[in-house]
């Protein structure tokens, strides 16, 4: 048996966090849920975003199935999610991008992974007031950062029968903290001598991805680049509400649809639970249950090719619930 935390989130969060739960049950896999919220919600009960008890499940369990957070912009609080990566060293975030039957996105032969370091670069949040018209944040690449999530890249890419990884940067201007990101991916690199390794400045990735995503294989990037990059691939394959993600550490995973929690639509039973539901399969193949992850990918994948259950943003009517059961029956 394996136990995993489950934490529901807010806003659709809950609808689509226990969508998963209830498709990875169908499945029959012996999974001992530990369920433990955090997010908005709990704080206005007990004045706590992230409660001790649920770092406590983290901290036992290391496998993690999570909803959407909400976190109130400009009010002082630390986005959940960062908080959640930097904690417990989650430093590879990997979203997989692939076109799906029957959906809305803007090509049909979409297939890459984006890898992003997870715990560093601008994101580790140190920035201050030089004087009142002045701010500065403070940009954090390491040596250790960028070999780890190199190696994490390349290791994917040679088990999944990958060719090409792709090193996302900003060199020709930060020369020294994206060129130590490019010297150490540079040096994994050369431990893969039947993987193809280029290297793009990250605005010229922007417009290469929107015009030939079939070009592309696995990319790499630091942090900021990774979080915009993801978003951006995630609209040419129809949206958030498709794409999976999971934050990988040396011993813990967190594994999370990388949409919102939308309030405007909770509890209407609008919400689409795909993201979601794929995260779990990326749960479930790093559990080593990697034929019940199948499954879930067949299954969700036979459900959008009929097109008779499909929730609102995929062009359809169909109720959370309803494509949820859908699935299920398809498993």
């Amino acid at each position: 048996m394996t136990k995993v935390t489950l934490i529901p989130g807010d806003g659709i969060g809950p609808e689509v966090a226990f969508a998963a739960k209830d498709v990875v049950d169908a499945t029959g896999v012996d999974i001992e849920w530990d369920i433990v919220n955090a997010g908005a919600d709990i704080y206005e009960k007990t004045g706590e975003f992230i409660p001790e008890a649920l770092l406590k499940s983290i901290e036992k369990n290391r496998v993690v199935l999570k909803g959407p957070i909400t976190t109130p912009i400009g009010k002082g609080f630390r986005s959940i999610n960062v908080t959640l990566r930097q904690k417990f060293d989650t430093y590879a975030n990997i979203r997989p991008l692939k076109t799906m039957p029957g959906t809305k996105g803007v090509f049909e032969n979409v297939d890459l992974v984006v890898f992003r370091e997870n715990t560093e670069g601008l994101y580790m949040g140190i920035e201050h007031r030089i004087n009142e018209d002045v701010a500065e944040a403070i940009k954090v690449i390491t040596r250790k950062g960028s070999m780890r999530i190199a190696e994490e890249t390349f290791k994917y890419a040679k088990e999944k029968g990958r060719k090409k990884v792709t090193a996302v940067h900003k060199a020709n201007i930060m020369k020294i903290t994206d060129g130590l990101f490019l010297d150490c991916t540079r040096k994994v690199s050369k431990d893969y001598p039947d993987i193809e390794y280029e290297e793009k400045i990250v605005d010229n990735m922007c417009m290469q991805l929107v015009m030939y995503p079939e070009r592309y294989d696995v990319l790499v990037m630091p942090n900021l680049y990774g979080d915009i990059l993801s978003d951006l691939a995630s609209g040419l394959v129809g949206g958030l509400g498709l794409v999976p993600g999971a934050n990988i550490g040396s011993d813990i995973g967190i594994f999370e649809a990388v949409h919102g929690s939308a309030p405007d639509i909770a509890g209407k039973s609008l919400a689409n639970p795909i993201a979601c539901i794929m995260s779990s399969t990326m749960m479930l193949d790093y559990i080593g249950e990697r034929e019940r992850a199948n499954r879930i990918r067949k299954a969700v994948w036979s459900v959008l090719k009929e097109g008779r259950h499909r929730t609102k943003d995929l062009g359809g009517n169909a109720r959370t619930e309803e494509i949820t059961k859908a699935i299920c029956e398809k498993i």
